[in-house]
C-alpha cells in the first residue's frame, strides 16, 4: 500500500496540471445546450426547421419557441422579422408577465391554421410537459386580426405570441399538447440546432479572419 500511494499522489496531481486533459477548456463552439448565445447573422434554418406541428379535426397549430438559443439560428431575414415582433409586443408582454411577479417568462410563436369551414381553436389548450412537469401559458398576445374570434376558414389563420409560465425548455426534449393531440418531435429539432449552431460558429469565426 505504501508503494502505491506515491502514484496515486502523481496521478491526481498531474490530473490537475496545466494542458493535462482534465483542464483541457469546453469545445469553443459547444452544444447547442452552451450558455453561449450563437452569433447573430449566420444561420440558415426556415422557421418550419424549428417549429413542432399538431392538428384535430379543425385546426393545425405551429409551435415555434422565441428563444434567442433557437432563432438565431434561423437565416437572417427569419431572424431579424422574429426579433422585431418580440420587440414591438415587449410592453403587452411584460404587462402579463409581471401580474404573475414574473421577469423572464417563457416566449413562442403559436399559429393555427384552418382545416375546415368555420374551425375553432382554444389557445387555452395549448400546454408543454417537460420531464412529467406541465408549463401552461399564462396569457396571448394576438398578431394581427382574428385571433380574438377563435375561430378560422379553410386555409385561413390566426397568431399570437405565447406567454409561458416558465422558460421553454429549449434544449432538452418537451411533448407539446393541445386539447388530446400530443408531439415530442421537439427531441429531434434539438439534433438539428445543435448542428446548425456549430456551423453558425464556424461562419462567424471564417467571416472573422477574412
Amino acid at each position: 500500500m505504501k508503494r502505491t500511494l506515491p502514484l496515486l499522489v502523481f496521478l491526481a496531481l498531474a490530473a490537475c496540471a496545466p494542458g493535462s486533459r482534465a483542464q483541457t477548456p469546453p469545445d469553443a463552439e459547444g452544444g447547442f445546450e452552451s450558455a453561449a448565445l450563437p452569433p447573430v447573422g449566420f444561420g440558415t434554418l426556415s422557421q418550419n426547421d424549428v417549429s413542432v406541428l399538431l392538428r384535430d379535426d379543425e385546426v393545425e397549430l405551429r409551435f415555434l419557441p422565441l428563444d434567442e438559443r433557437v432563432i438565431r439560428l434561423l437565416a437572417p431575414d427569419a431572424y431579424q422579422a422574429l426579433s422585431a415582433l418580440v420587440r414591438q409586443n415587449q410592453p403587452a408582454i411584460d404587462s402579463i408577465a409581471s401580474s404573475r411577479g414574473l421577469s423572464s417568462p417563457g416566449l413562442a410563436l403559436v399559429t393555427f391554421f384552418g382545416r375546415v369551414a368555420r374551425a375553432r381553436f382554444d389557445p387555452q389548450l395549448v400546454s408543454l410537459q417537460v420531464r412529467g412537469h406541465p408549463i401552461f401559458p399564462l396569457g396571448t398576445v394576438p398578431i394581427g386580426p382574428g385571433f380574438s374570434n377563435r375561430e378560422l376558414g379553410v386555409r385561413g389563420q390566426a397568431r399570437a405570441i405565447f406567454v409561458f409560465e416558465e422558460i421553454v425548455p429549449v434544449i432538452e426534449p418537451f411533448t407539446l399538447s393541445y386539447g388530446t393531440q400530443q408531439s415530442a418531435a421537439w427531441e429531434s429539432r434539438i439534433q438539428l440546432l445543435s448542428r446548425e449552431r456549430g456551423r453558425a460558429v464556424r461562419r462567424a469565426q471564417a467571416a472573422d479572419s477574412t
